[in-house]
């Protein structure tokens, strides 16, 4: 399995307990689609090793408790602290404007009028407010990702269509004027 054929589940954090359990932080905002993990695959040393669920249960609202199959101490303490990925066939499609993150990259944005924006190369989402970064002939763009301001994805032709406040382009494109 590739990483590039899987998406980011949560980080193995810590042990829990004596019987070889881990906890597992789960990084989204469904934690209750993840109810029932037959195998997750550990991020270890580059590469991506399965792991078999014997059993979980819930720790907090999303930290799930989880018991490998044939564990032993040294198959936990190489899992502590690693990264824990899903193969992306295992999401649910999305219809509308709904997407996931990974798979605008590479979409266009443009305004109401038709206007491009530029070409999603990435998405931050490790701030409260995440955001699309662009690169529109060169130059980097930043647009925050609001559901209102979303007002079409066309899945067919790679775009999105966006409402974009009045001036927003401007503060990238617009080269500032020094104060005297």
């Amino acid at each position: 399995m590739k990483k590039e054929d899987c998406y980011f589940l949560g980080k193995i954090t810590r042990r829990h307990g004596l019987q070889g359990n881990v906890f597992l932080k789960l990084d989204t905002d469904q934690p209750e689609m993840y109810n029932k993990l037959d195998s997750v695959f550990v991020d270890i040393n580059g590469m991506l090793v399965p792991f078999f669920v014997a059993k979980q249960s819930w720790g907090k609202a999303d930290t799930l408790i989880i018991s490998f199959k044939n564990s032993t101490e040294a198959l936990v303490d190489q899992s502590l602290g690693k990264d824990v990925y899903l193969p992306l066939s295992t999401l649910p499609n999305l219809t509308g404007n709904k997407f996931y993150y990974h798979e605008v990259i590479g979409y266009e944005i443009r305004e109401e009028d038709g206007k491009s924006c530029g070409t999603i190369v990435s998405v931050n989402d490790q701030t409260a407010q995440h955001y699309f970064m662009l690169d529109f002939a060169g130059k980097q763009i930043i647009i925050p990702i609001i559901k209102d301001w979303i007002l079409e994805l066309n899945r067919e032709e790679k775009f999105l269509k966006m409402a974009l406040p009045e001036g927003l382009m401007d503060v990238f494109l617009v080269p500032s004027k020094k104060d005297e």
